[in-house]
């Protein structure tokens, strides 16, 4: 898909149908006639395009001919079979040419749909180094409001898990804790992107850009600081739980053991009694009334004793 947008002379964002100068080209999980279609409206690379698209690619910058090539990971939410949120993260490609930008992804993010619909102050689409900061600024936002998501989910799981026996919330907190491995290794990757721009002078920016970046990596900084934070909570939480999980099983099967053995002392009381040979008391009118009172003075003398040794 391809989407073309230009602040007009009122500095509202409008769509627009042919890439010009100043434009702002957007494209996500585009076919092959639209990459060949904007590398040669942009004269941008076509490997950088398809590199960008890779869901394993590695968050970068470059410059050549002029033009810089950005590459980070961004998050997304998507969700497993029972439908329980997992926190990913994805490449997206930022192109800086003489007259346009160009952003590429797989998805059609919520990231950019916020440049989309006007919700990024100070945003246009001719101060090309500005909107790349205020993408990678963007991005930062994201990754602090999924990581308060992440610890919101955690406190949910954690009170299920008080009185749980089962492994769903187990697998709940290892989603989580995978979704947190990949947020601190894409922010640290990114950081060190952010760092080359600061460092090299990758893009050419005023002092207000410059206060943007330095902005935008202190959100990164405090995004990295959060994921392991949150990350090392987790871990320790697992380990908690997964013994308190096996601590309730042991305390259920004790109790049904202790429960077992008081009832076997009736049953074998009764079971003697029950053999066709002499027996005390077997001439006697109160036979039934002395082998029950037995068994029940047997089973009250064993429930007592698992009582004091608090096996119930």
């Amino acid at each position: 898909m391809i989407e073309i947008f230009k602040s007009n002379e009122f500095r509202q964002l409008e769509k627009i149908n042919e890439i010009s100068k100043g434009c702002w080209v957007n494209l996500y999980a585009p076919t092959e006639q639209e990459i060949i279609s904007v590398t040669e409206g942009t004269q941008i690379s076509v490997d950088f395009i398809k590199d960008a698209l890779d869901d394993e690619e590695r968050p970068r910058i470059e410059r050549d001919n002029g033009q810089v090539y950005i590459i980070v990971d961004y998050p997304y939410i998507t969700h497993d079979d029972s439908g329980f949120p997992i926190y990913e993260t994805i490449p997206i490609g930022i192109v800086l040419t003489d007259d346009c930008i160009i952003t590429v992804s797989l998805k059609d993010t919520p990231i950019l749909g916020d440049f989309k619909n006007n919700k990024v102050k100070e945003f246009f689409t001719f101060k090309k180094t500005r909107f790349a900061l205020q993408i990678l600024f963007v991005i930062s936002s994201y990754y602090l409001r999924y990581l308060k998501q992440i610890n919101k989910k955690t406190n949910e799981i954690e009170r299920e898990l008080h009185q749980s026996m089962k492994n769903k919330e187990l697998y709940a907190f290892l989603a989580l804790e995978k979704s947190l491995v990949y947020f601190t290794t894409s922010l640290r990757s990114n950081k060190v992107v952010l760092d080359k721009i600061l460092r090299f002078n990758y893009l050419k920016m005023y002092d207000e850009d410059k206060d943007l970046l330095e902005d935008v990596i202190i959100e990164k900084q405090q995004a990295i600081e959060m994921a392991d934070t949150y990350s090392s909570i987790l871990s320790g939480m697992m380990d908690a739980f997964a013994s308190i999980i096996s601590n309730n099983l042991n305390i259920v099967m004790k109790f049904l053991t202790s429960v077992t053995i008081i009832l076997s002392f009736p049953t074998m009381v009764a079971s003697i009694y029950g053999m066709n040979v002499n027996l005390p008391f077997q001439h006697s009118p109160h036979a039934f009334l002395i082998t029950m009172s037995f068994a029940l003075f047997l089973t009250c003398m064993t429930a007592l004793i698992f009582w004091k040794k608090k096996y119930f």
